[in-house]
């Protein structure tokens, strides 16, 4: 299960960020919601039923279900992140934040939401409802769970312009994708960068600049080219986005026929991405690798 608690705080903190951006941003500007939520909102809309109770209601037959297949520790964790929705979407609702500019409404929302949930997902948990119905799915006909998740949403949407508009629709479509986005973020982290490949017979050349001139670390890779069967050395280095320029000037200026592939990267831990100004590096007993 958890072992450390700041997770199970993560979870109660993030399903208040969220609830707030729902009802904030959300349903105070009489938007919708992908998923269990934005069924939960429509009916908010149309029945006034309470999108706490609801939401909890909604998910309790398909907990009973993964219990069955997936054990104890999805549930227990899916569990108390459909509590947090349930209890602070309600406990929240007198936060209102109305505006004549649903665009901006959304933006919000989707920036909000998106924080909230990316605590949760962080954890390893999630907010049941849709995502629950997704992992059915794969397990049994081996669906992906992006297309059953987005399905879902498509569906939810639809019945939005049914019953509340086209605009409507758009705009909370505007802040589903700013949120996912923002999901993104939380997940992956800030610390973004580009992964660069170097083919080249001038290899150790590229390798000693990049060291001077960036401070980066490289690894040199052993490969056989398949066309020619060629032993080669190929250059790998993960860099900031803003080096990436510098890379494929020094690249350039060395050997103008090199083959550079640039790729994104997430997550970055190391020296040089989040060890910071570390006190061995300034007396020499860090060097790039």
């Amino acid at each position: 299960m958890f072992k450390d608690p700041i997770q199970w705080l993560m979870i109660v903190v993030g399903g208040l960020i969220y609830s707030i951006g729902l009802n904030a941003f959300l349903i105070a500007n009489h938007l919708a919601e992908g998923g269990f939520v934005g069924i939960s909102v429509l009916l908010l809309y149309i029945f006034h039923l309470p999108v706490g109770v609801t939401f909890f209601i909604l998910n309790i037959p398909l907990l009973v279900v993964a219990w069955r297949i997936f054990g104890h520790e999805f549930v227990i964790k899916t569990t108390a992140g459909v509590l947090c929705v349930s209890i602070f979407s309600e406990v929240t609702k007198f936060i209102a934040v109305p505006t004549h500019d649903q665009l901006l409404a959304a933006l919000y929302a989707g920036v909000v939401t998106g924080i909230g949930l990316g605590l949760i997902f962080r954890t390893g948990a999630t907010t049941g409802g849709a995502d629950i119905i997704a992992r059915i799915l794969r397990h049994y006909r081996g669906m992906a769970m992006g297309r059953t998740l987005f399905a879902i949403d498509l569906i939810v949407i639809c019945v939005v312009i049914i019953i509340i508009g086209k605009q409507v629709a758009m705009y909370s479509l505007v802040a589903l994708f700013v949120s996912s986005r923002v999901i993104d973020f939380m997940i992956e982290g800030a610390q973004n960068g580009k992964a660069v490949t170097i083919i080249s017979d001038k290899h150790m050349a590229i390798v000693e600049e990049i060291h001077k001139q960036l401070e980066r670390g490289t690894t040199l890779i052993q490969a056989t080219g398949g066309y020619t069967g060629t032993d080669r050395q190929v250059v790998y280095c993960v860099v900031g986005r803003e080096e990436v320029v510098r890379v494929q000037r020094i690249v350039h200026e060395i050997d103008p026929l090199a083959f550079v592939t640039i790729s994104n990267v997430h997550e970055i831990s190391g020296e040089g991405f989040t060890f910071g100004d570390d006190p061995r590096r300034k007396k020499g007993l860090l060097r790039s690798r």
